[in-house]
């Protein structure tokens, strides 16, 4: 059985990947010390990305002097200039339009496309001597183009001005301070001399990015999947153990104690699996935006075991007719004891495939759980949790949902082909031990 599953090369795949994701969870945390909850208020949602150089800056109150708008137009010779730009505030001014009332100011993240679409609205202001702007809205380091429409007294546009700019990285000073990046006793007068900001500090790596409130998704992947991967073997290996029990149990006793027991795994299957996992949730006091793994746990332990009692009673009322139970029978053995020296073994290779294929389906139900909030609440993570909060934002940063999406995927396809893998090869035995007899 083993040679065969051996030369079983997707089946070999599988088992390394089941391993791998096993130690993805349980060693990964120790490789990755990234605590899961801590948030970054200045790299939300962020795109995969190594360590990075940037520079400390403080903000304050801009103060834009005549002398330096006329000079900064004069020697920039262009309508627009830019004073600052960084990631925590681009400022610049314009030069006036004549009859102009009022300007209306637009930021672009898309620099080619509809020309018409000048993107999002930042400022409508009354003209005056000095026309400018402070923009401090969610700013990364990438290209942005700012579009300024001058408009008179009747609406008519005017001038339409638009100027590329390319934010430079860096970090405000309480950010820093609030992730531990400097000292809190850091000022402003450490952080620039005359010739502007100079204290630099190398931000930390995200290899998967994070998400919308800062925090690294690598290792909220590493604890999320202790959790999910807990509930996904805990569970089956319970109720797979009790199915096993008890259908071995009535296929032995026969009559009408199995007519009874199957009657009522017929009834457990007739329950609905979501409803009692509320009536549970209602039970253990789980309020709304709590995490209720427990009550998960045992909903999947009390409804999930029939299909595994009748998969071993089928085998065992196999079992019973040989003359190795007949033998044991005749010496005296408990049925009990029958069951679990003789019979359950005998089965094993049954259970392994079943628990293989149970392991997958916890799994997606607490993923599926998760993500209707019933199972793992945030802030804890767990492989359904971050998809729920990845779906939010899959347009504008796919990375949030396609990480633990993947995560569940390849969880489920590995332990899906395994179970495949298993069930062929105790076939391949099974048919070679007729063969032989």
């Amino acid at each position: 059985m083993w040679l065969r599953f051996r030369q079983n090369r997707m089946a070999l795949a599988a088992l390394l990947v089941a391993v791998s994701l096993l130690l993805f969870a349980i060693v990964g945390p120790w490789l990755w010390p990234v605590d899961p909850a801590a948030q970054s208020i200045g790299s939300r949602s962020l795109a995969p990305s190594l360590s990075r150089s940037a520079e400390v800056v403080a903000w304050q109150p801009w103060e834009l002097r005549p002398e330096d708008y006329r000079a900064g137009l004069q020697s920039a010779g262009a309508d627009v200039v830019v004073a600052e730009a960084n990631t925590e505030f681009v400022r610049l001014w314009w030069r006036g339009v004549a009859a102009a009332t009022r300007y209306e100011v637009y930021r672009n993240e898309r620099l080619h496309g509809d020309s018409d679409s000048p993107g999002l609205p930042l400022d409508d202001q009354e003209a005056g001597a000095m026309p400018a702007l402070e923009d401090r809205l969610d700013l990364r380091s990438r290209d942005y183009r700012y579009t300024i429409l001058a408009y008179d007294d009747r609406d008519q546009l005017l001038q339409r001005t638009s100027k590329i700019v390319r934010p430079e990285l860096v970090i405000g000073l309480m950010d820093a301070q609030l992730e531990g990046l400097v000292p809190p006793e850091l000022t402003l007068d450490d952080l620039q001399d005359d010739e502007g900001y100079t204290y630099t500090i190398t931000l930390p790596a995200h290899p998967l990015g994070t998400d919308h409130l800062g925090r690294d998704i690598l290792a909220r992947l590493m604890y999320g999947g202790r959790v999910s991967l807990f509930i996904g073997v805990a569970a089956p290996l319970f109720y797979v153990f009790f199915g096993a029990l008890y259908g071995g149990i009535a296929a032995y006793l026969g009559g009408r104690v199995d007519d009874i027991m199957m009657r009522m795994a017929d009834f457990v299957v007739a329950l609905p699996f979501l409803l009692f996992m509320i009536l549970f949730r209602v039970l253990f006091g789980i309020q709304p935006g709590e995490s209720g793994i427990t009550p998960m746990l045992i909903a999947m332990i009390v409804l999930g075991w029939p299909s595994t009692a009748r998969l071993v009673r089928g085998q065992v009322l196999q079992l019973k007719e040989l003359a190795f139970v007949n033998a044991a029978r005749i010496l005296g053995g408990r049925p009990l004891y029958i069951i679990m020296t003789h019979m359950l073994p005998n089965v094993m290779g049954v259970l392994l495939v079943s628990l293989t294929f149970a392991i997958p389906s916890a799994i997606f139900t607490e993923a599926f759980l998760s993500f209707i909030g019933l199972g793992v609440a945030p802030p804890a993570p767990s492989w359904g949790s971050m998809c729920n909060d990845g779906i939010r934002t899959m347009l504008s940063h796919p990375h949030e949902l396609l990480f633990p999406a993947v995560a569940i995927s390849l969880t489920v396809l590995a332990f899906n082909l395994l179970g495949d893998a298993l069930r062929d090869a105790f076939d391949i035995r099974m048919r070679e031990g007729v063969g032989n007899g």
